[in-house]
């Protein structure tokens, strides 16, 4: 089989085929600026800065798939929230000053558009610089940034949020709340396809099993994750759902999503996740971003890549991170992720 570019690798796999070798999709956006030098607060209101980071160590680490990642408050910023900007950290919900502060205020959210509010223009031109760049041989990943439970937690504060759930008579704008965001997270991820990303996704992690019970997970984020997947795939861009911790629990219900990649948290056995994921769907991870990838040594980073591609048979994969890379991440181990599907990964 001729080598095939990293664009190649990730299309032939998310339509089915068998690549030359396992595709390298590792979630980089904090390790890819500090390669670059750059500090992530320099990231937030800056496209170039994104793209110098995220070509820098592409070019360096020759993985297969860049993920653009600013931080988990952009979207919510656009809805109307206040968001706290760090120089060392990405920016986080300003918890004091919430977009929702009583149910009364949700007649005054706004859809936002996601070429003109916040700070979505900036990182919707990241990716069509970055497509412009490398997209014509690396698969770009333009996320959403986060799914429809985990941006209402953000606009309503999730302590507030959690306590909401325990009682029934908020649930109509409960509901009301997360279809709103449902609307914003579509609009945002049909955007990055106008924008040239090859694939969209979001983050639900408030929805994962450490934090709420698989039956407010689904009564409250399932039906939304699906309609929002059916949405924006019938738009004609794959798209991609992660949520955090030990999904075992819902791993049944996030394969009805109908997603075509389901990023693989490092708290769950990617084996049983392949055996109860429709082959059709695409794994994405999952090894554990703290250990080995910032704690251990290259040989322990190949000995995991190893043990994931084994217990799915390195079909349907993208390798990956379980989670965001630390910034802190060895450079040696980077390449160690890198190298091992040479070894293993060869089909």
């Amino acid at each position: 089989m001729n080598k095939m570019t990293g664009l190649e690798r990730c299309l032939t796999v998310l339509n089915g085929g068998v690549a030359d070798c396992v595709p390298v999709v590792p979630q980089t956006f904090m390790f890819a600026a500090e390669t670059a030098g750059i500090k992530i607060g320099e990231l937030a209101h800056n496209a170039k800065k994104m793209v110098e980071a995220q070509v820098v160590s592409q070019a360096k680490y020759g993985y297969d798939g860049c993920v653009i990642d600013f931080d988990d408050a952009t979207l919510a910023e656009a809805c109307g929230a206040k968001v706290i900007f760090r120089e060392e950290d990405p920016a986080i919900v300003d918890e004091s000053d919430l977009a929702v502060k009583e149910w009364s205020d949700l007649d005054k959210l706004k859809l936002p558009d996601p070429w003109r509010d916040g700070r979505l223009p900036v990182w919707l031109e990241a990716t069509r610089l970055l497509a412009d760049r490398i997209g014509d041989h690396v698969w770009i990943m333009g996320r959403a940034d986060q799914g429809p439970f985990s941006l209402a937690c953000l606009l309503r504060g999730p302590e507030q949020f959690m306590m909401d759930l325990m009682d029934e008579d908020n649930h109509p704008q409960i509901d009301r709340l997360i279809d709103f965001c449902r609307q914003a997270c579509a609009r945002f991820a049909k955007a990055q396809k106008q924008a040239g990303a090859h694939a969209t996704s979001i983050g639900d992690a408030f929805a994962g099993p450490s934090l709420v019970s698989p039956e407010l997970y689904r009564r409250f984020a399932l039906e939304p994750e699906i309609n929002l997947t059916q949405e924006i795939q019938a738009a004609g861009i794959p798209f991609s759902i992660h949520i955090c911790g030990k999904t075992h629990r819902i791993i049944n219900d996030m394969a009805s999503i109908g997603a075509r990649i389901l990023e693989v948290d490092w708290q769950l056995d990617i084996g049983e996740a392949r055996r109860i994921v429709p082959s059709s769907t695409v794994l994405m991870g999952n090894i554990n971003p703290s250990d080995p990838l910032v704690l251990g040594n290259p040989d322990q980073v190949t000995a995991a890549v190893r043990q994931v591609i084994e217990a799915t048979g390195g079909r349907g994969l993208f390798l990956s991170s379980g989670c965001a890379m630390g910034r802190n991440t060895p450079p040696e181990n980077m390449k160690a992720l890198v190298a091992a599907v040479n070894t293993y990964g060869e089909m």
